[in-house]
């Protein structure tokens, strides 16, 4: 027996106009067009179970227009639409709040080849970048090669942040440690919060009672336990990034729908 999984109506309705159907042109035959709705579940099917495409069971659509379809979504950033639309919407209505965020990666290894795959110690993979909010609230998420240090890739994620205004706090580990980036986002009036590098030669500069706020960092960790409930994340089997990344922002819409 499949346990399948389903939208709700009114998170459907949220997010239906960023995926348009497809429609046959007027005399020409064919098949009846899938309903988009269908092959999100369908998508959302694997995400969760993390099985391989020709895996998805007979109750969904043909795997090969899901997978399909999914492509288009990810090469078009239907799902990049549908995560910024859902945080503003969520922000308006005070559900999101940025005044304090936070920042951190987690490792994925990946099995096989593609591109924007890095080595590591721990062997080839991938690192999932997040910013949340003081809630745990998605407002970026992104993926880069894993050798690739963390303290380069923070304003990399700032170009998937999803709401117009910028944290007034960011708060990361010791991997964040960085004159350089404190400043740069001090122009943007971003005030950098990390504890020091114990090997750190430079004076320090971080107040000891704004590092207080550095004991609420589990919050972002308890995102990427959210996430990493979907196995489709667990590791990368996506030859193509954009497409990895595709099941990430899934992973983030989920958690911003059920704010609703």
């Amino acid at each position: 027996m499949v346990l399948m999984l389903h939208l709700r109506d009114e998170h459907w309705e949220r997010i239906r106009e960023h995926f348009p159907e497809e429609h046959i042109p007027d005399g020409r035959a064919g098949r009846k067009p899938i309903p988009t709705r269908d092959v999100l579940e369908a998508v959302l099917w694997i995400l969760n179970t993390g099985a391989q495409w020709h895996m998805l069971p007979q109750c969904y659509p043909n795997y090969k227009t899901v997978h399909r379809r999914f492509q288009r979504w990810c090469r078009q950033e239907v799902l990049r639409a549908v995560l910024t639309d859902l945080a503003n919407t969520l922000r308006d209505e005070g559900g999101i709040d940025e005044s304090e965020c936070f920042i951190d990666a987690t490792f994925a290894s990946a099995k096989g080849g593609g591109d924007a795959i890095g080595p590591t110690k721990r062997g080839k993979g991938v690192k999932i970048m997040a910013i949340v909010d003081r809630h745990g609230l998605p407002l970026s998420v992104s993926t880069y090669a894993a050798n690739h240090h963390e303290v380069t890739l923070v304003q990399l994620s700032f170009d998937f942040y999803m709401i117009e205004a910028k944290p007034e706090n960011l708060i990361g580990d010791r991997a964040y440690d960085s004159d350089k980036l404190d400043a740069e986002l001090k122009q943007e009036g971003v005030e950098m919060i990390s504890p020091h590098r114990s090997n750190r030669v430079l004076r320090k500069t971080q107040d000891g009672r704004r590092l207080r706020r550095y004991e609420r960092r589990w919050i972002v960790e308890r995102f990427f336990a959210w996430i990493q409930w979907q196995r489709r994340l667990l590791v990368r089997w996506e030859y193509y990034a954009q497409n990895f990344l595709g099941f990430i922002q899934l992973a983030a819409m989920v958690i911003l729908l059920k704010q609703f």
